[in-house]
């Protein structure tokens, strides 16, 4: 059985850049508490049989070559569609 301690869990908040009252420092640590021991109740399943899931939609990846079209339009006429060009470039906003 694990045991978390408050000190746990104020390190925990810490690397989280989490601000926690007392009061939620205990809540916290009994909620972290149940959930390792929920983990560990799980450990304990035998699981040698069972094949690991990784997909359950059925989807597959659909593959195609990647091939190079050649096109006769010039660099000129898909710069003079955009909204705004620089220095022979489109500008875009600028995205932080």
């Amino acid at each position: 059985m694990s045991t978390i301690t408050t000190d746990d869990v104020r390190r925990l908040a810490q690397l989280s850049n989490l601000q926690l009252s007392e009061d939620e420092v205990a809540d916290l640590q009994v909620d972290l508490g149940n959930i390792l021991n929920y983990v560990e109740q799980l450990a304990e399943l035998d699981t040698s049989g069972v094949e690991p899931t990784y997909q359950v939609t059925g989807l597959e990846n659909v593959w195609r070559d990647d091939v190079v079209q050649h096109s006769n339009v010039t660099r000129e006429t898909l710069l003079a569609l955009a909204a705004e060009q620089d220095d022979n470039s489109v500008k875009v906003p600028q995205v932080l």
